[in-house]
């Protein structure tokens, strides 16, 4: 430790403090930023430029001046002498945390992305400060930080500010305006075609959906849910109560999924079941944040509407409200609010030490959780279990040493440090260990005699394992590739629950082909139910045309 003080003393002798006005201090900045953060925007926007050429040059030059003019008058519209460092210091290290993940896995910051940031949890984040993303921050963050705060700020006479900053403001706007004017014909098709470029430039991408997100929430503000279904009635059945599971999956995409004809086989014990399986379904989101609460709302993706959303009740609700006992069994960091209205347990090391190590626990504790919930006196009921599933980036840690099948396997949550296909060796073995877990709930509902029971998987949202240079999910559904929005859905059914219902399986097993959408989950679920309100639209019914 005395070494290391003697060290940073000595250096702190004989290292420069220049003397910047702190217009010109953000100048530097702002040209840092344009030149050593987006390389995401960049790569972007250099796509379809041929830099072979004099002319594509140029384009790129007023880019550069564009990128850095915009952000530098908004940002020298908020610094001032004694808050110039302080501000500056926060943008660079946001900076520094934005550039790793669009650069690194390919992250676009819209609201949504915001949204998910905002509602991870501190299991899901330690897994991604990585050594990569550590020492990235070292270098593009706190040594930079260091630099400005060896800066002298200069004292001026407010005459004298006043001055600069007008003739800053004023050269800079003069040297934009003729920028864009010049670069017109090319930059304009780059924001129209490309629109999701926005979401790369660092770190405006982060402060602008941060701001939207933030405005939305004080618009709205701490707000009860709204009633949906109040109409809701349900017919009174005779026989045994019926008890239907629902499993949500947690970032399994149908690409990988052995029932939709993948490659390899990673799901060889429900390849056994007797089960429909729904081959092309699409997901409402490319996040958990997004997917859960519209996947338990009337609005799908092709009308999403996600203040409707947000503000109203979900069916759990409406189930509820009916007289079905509703529970939410979560293995993962929430519910998103869908179920703030009903009974909600979390898994956890506690109540399922056999399944639980550090922070995290396997899914085969929602297995156990699901039998301790059969006992007791029999009647309707909707049990919810939310996987931690697939979820990335360490998805060596989402299964036992028994399903380590697929190898090598990458076995650190950096993944730019694996090989693709360990990437994908491990992700394999994640959904192996799923269609485990999805095997032993079936194989639980069939032991039990209490009830007439089905289950019901579908995952949220998929995942990029490296396809296009892209990793993770979330990116703007509009151009989310296929990886993240297809996904896989089956739905198993007891004997005793098609005779119930009268419903034909193979009717279903015909329309299983046909296009779907995490839209069909809530009006399947009513129409299962028996219950009668005007928020169900019997054409999302999966069962409608086969009872």
């Amino acid at each position: 430790m005395t070494s290391f003080v003697w060290l940073y003393r000595n250096l702190d002798r004989r290292l420069p403090r220049p003397t910047l006005s702190s217009e010109r201090l953000t100048l530097i900045v702002a040209l840092a930023f344009t030149f050593f953060y987006n390389g995401a925007f960049w790569h972007g926007a250099t796509a379809d430029l041929d830099l072979s050429a004099p002319n594509g040059w140029l384009t790129l030059i007023g880019y550069a001046v564009v990128l850095t003019g915009l952000q530098y008058v908004v940002f020298l519209l908020g610094v001032a002498r004694w808050n110039v460092k302080p501000l500056l210091s926060v943008l660079i290290l946001i900076a520094a945390a934005v550039s790793y993940f669009t650069s690194t896995y390919g992250t676009y910051f819209d609201t949504t992305m915001i949204d998910n940031v905002a509602q991870t949890d501190v299991a899901e984040a330690s897994e991604l400060m990585t050594p990569g993303f550590v020492l990235h921050l070292v270098l593009y963050g706190v040594l930079p930080v260091l630099l400005v705060w060896r800066v002298r700020v200069p004292r001026q006479t407010w005459k004298r500010r006043l001055g600069g900053r007008l003739a800053y403001l004023a050269s800079t706007a003069v040297v934009l305006v003729a920028a864009i004017l010049l670069g017109y014909s090319h930059l304009s098709p780059l924001m129209r075609n490309h629109k999701e470029l926005r979401y790369l430039v660092t770190p405006g991408n982060y402060l602008v959906s941060s701001g939207r997100v933030l405005a939305d929430s004080h618009e709205t503000g701490p707000q009860q849910r709204l009633p949906l279904g109040e109409d809701a009635t349900r017919d009174v059945h005779s026989g045994k109560p019926r008890l239907l599971v629902i499993v949500v999956g947690e970032t399994l995409r149908a690409a990988n999924w052995g029932l939709d004809g993948y490659q390899r086989q990673t799901t060889p014990h429900l390849a056994k079941r007797d089960l429909v399986n729904y081959s092309d379904v699409r997901s409402c989101g490319t996040s958990t944040a997004v997917s859960v609460p519209c996947l338990f709302s009337p609005w799908g993706r092709d009308d999403y509407d996600a203040d409707a959303i947000a503000s109203h009740q979900s069916l759990l609700d409406i189930l509820q409200h009916t007289g079905i006992d509703v529970t939410w069994i979560d293995n993962q960091s929430g519910c998103k609010g869908v179920c703030d209205g009903v009974d909600s347990v979390s898994i956890g090391a506690d109540a399922y030490p056999r399944w639980c190590d550090g922070g995290r626990c396997l899914d085969e504790a929602l297995v156990e959780a699901l039998r301790r919930r059969l006992d007791g006196q029999p009647h309707d009921r909707v049990i919810v279990l939310h996987q931690l599933g697939n979820h990335g980036p360490s998805y060596f840690e989402r299964y036992p040493p028994a399903y380590r099948h697929f190898t090598p396997e990458c076995r650190d949550p950096d993944l730019s440090q694996c090989e693709a296909r360990t990437i994908v060796n491990a992700y394999d073995n994640a959904a192996l260990y799923t269609d485990h877990v999805l095997d032993a709930l079936i194989g639980t509902l069939q032991a039990q005699s209490s009830y007439d029971s089905s289950l019901i998987y579908l995952s949220d949202h998929g995942e990029s394992l490296g396809e296009h240079g892209l990793y993770l999910h979330g990116l703007p559904y509009a151009i989310a590739p296929d990886e993240q929005t297809h996904v896989p859905m089956i739905w198993w059914l007891s004997a005793g629950f098609r005779q119930a219902l009268g419903i034909d399986e193979q009717c279903l097993e015909a329309d299983a082909g046909a296009p779907h959408s995490q839209a069909n989950l809530f009006h399947t679920v009513l129409g299962i139910s028996d219950v009668k309100t005007r928020v169900y639209r019997p054409e999302l019914d999966l069962s409608r045309a086969c009872r």
